[in-house]
């Protein structure tokens, strides 16, 4: 059984480090795709726009799916198909021909989001401590990867199919022999891990007696929404603004302007290698706020910064902190609602691509209206907010009476071939 639970964890994070180097290569890549396709800077948005939308909708669609299909068939399905369309993106002529290959990225993309943070909450009630972090520093190192491997690509002006094959003919075999570990550990209650309500903890409500059915109650998933949205708003402006704002806000060079999103990345694998040990030693709890707090930290180091150096401090504290809040937000989600995980971890996906959708666009209007600086206050006070809704990552929530996650001796030799 042991190895059984190695297996799946160790096929799972590949399949997050995969997941990683794919939407790197695409989203690093926007002017050569700009630029092969001839869309135009009034139209890219549409496209660019389009791509959380239709991941939103396969994220809804996923939601469906997996009250007939396990989600690791659904993940073993998914992945191949987006890496396929990212090749689709680099080999297309024709404008149409990107229209369809980004739509078949999105669409699946969002059911690859859901099915993998699925296992990753399932697995993790298996093992019975925190090990989602692990997964998604493997997604932090697979975009390490594809972007690096881009900006090989277009150092050597390789042309985009070029850039593409060798990684899609490298991980799109590697994930489909790695399938046949994954571990589906369900998502049924864990028999006896519910205990007493501890002295002060509020009463048991016909909503909370609705989750442990296996119904998903929005309004007690309403601040995981919330948070994952605002994780995101910060991550989306730190993707997308942080070379225009170090060049043009604190005078840094062109050249130096290619740097905050590396060190960016790099701080948030360093962050979230080491998170599942603070959350294990600390709790859940403690490691969102502290993250919330860093984060808003860096957020306030880059809006008053007299450089382009501390700039850099900035967004390196914006790493160490925005990486923790999204891992925590799936496995508190999977905890919150113990019969139906699955459907609010797809339900809660949405919000991960509501938040990209919004900072990005939310910072260049500040900006533009106001100025750069002020505007990295907004998603500083949106991190903020995290900390109102810190204690609905208490495991066993406070509802439960402080309880803890045990393993799922039920599942726990279930893998997706049937063992």
């Amino acid at each position: 059984m042991t190895d059984v639970l190695r297996r799946g964890r160790a096929s799972l994070a590949f399949s997050f480090f995969a997941q990683g180097a794919a939407f790197a290569l695409l989203v690093t890549r926007i002017p050569a795709i700009q630029d092969r396709y001839g869309v135009s800077d009034a139209l890219l948005p549409v496209f660019l726009a389009a791509v959380p939308v239709l991941a939103g909708v396969g994220s809804v669609t996923t939601e469906q799916l997996v009250k007939r299909v396990r989600p690791s068939r659904l993940l073993r399905w998914s992945q191949p198909v987006v890496l396929l369309a990212l090749l689709g993106v680099g080999a297309g002529g024709h404008m149409a021909e990107l229209a369809v290959a980004l739509a078949a990225f999105g669409l699946t993309v969002g059911a690859l989001d859901a099915s993998m943070n699925m296992l990753g909450v399932s697995l993790q009630r298996t093992y019975g401590r925190s090990i989602m972090l692990g997964f998604h520093a493997a997604y932090s190192l697979g975009g390490i990867v594809g972007a690096s491997l881009a900006w090989v690509g277009a150092h050597w002006h390789l042309a985009l199919w070029v850039s593409y094959l060798p990684v899609v003919a490298v991980l799109l075999p590697a994930a489909l022999v790695g399938t046949r570990w994954y571990v589906d550990g369900g998502s049924a209650p864990v028999p006896g891990a519910r205990e007493a309500p501890e002295d002060g903890d509020a009463e048991e409500t016909p909503e909370v007696r609705e989750a442990d059915a296996g119904t998903v109650v929005f309004r007690l998933l309403l601040p995981l929404c919330l948070v994952m949205t605002f994780a995101y708003i910060g991550d989306s402006t730190v993707s997308n603004w942080s070379a225009k704002y170090l060049q043009d806000t604190l005078g840094g060079s062109e050249q130096l302007a290619t740097v905050p999103y590396n060190v960016y990345m790099i701080t948030t694998l360093l962050g979230r290698s080491i998170g599942d040990f603070g959350v294990r030693r600390f709790g859940a709890v403690a490691v969102v706020r502290l993250g919330a707090l860093v984060a808003a930290l860096g957020f306030a180091v880059v809006a008053g910064a007299p450089g382009a150096w501390v700039g850099m401090l900035g967004f390196t504290l914006l790493g160490l902190g925005l990486c923790v809040l999204v891992p925590q937000t799936f496995a508190a989600a999977g905890r919150l609602f113990p019969g139906a995980s699955d459907t609010a971890i797809a339900r809660l996906n949405i919000f991960n691509y509501v938040g990209f959708l919004i900072g990005s666009p939310l910072v260049g209007a500040l900006g533009d209206a106001w100025n750069y600086r002020g505007a990295m206050l907004v998603p500083m006070a949106l991190v903020l907010v995290t900390l109102v809704y810190a204690r609905s990552f208490k495991p066993g929530q406070d509802r439960y009476g402080g309880g803890h996650e045990r393993p799922r001796t039920a599942d726990v030799g279930r893998g997706s071939n049937g063992l």
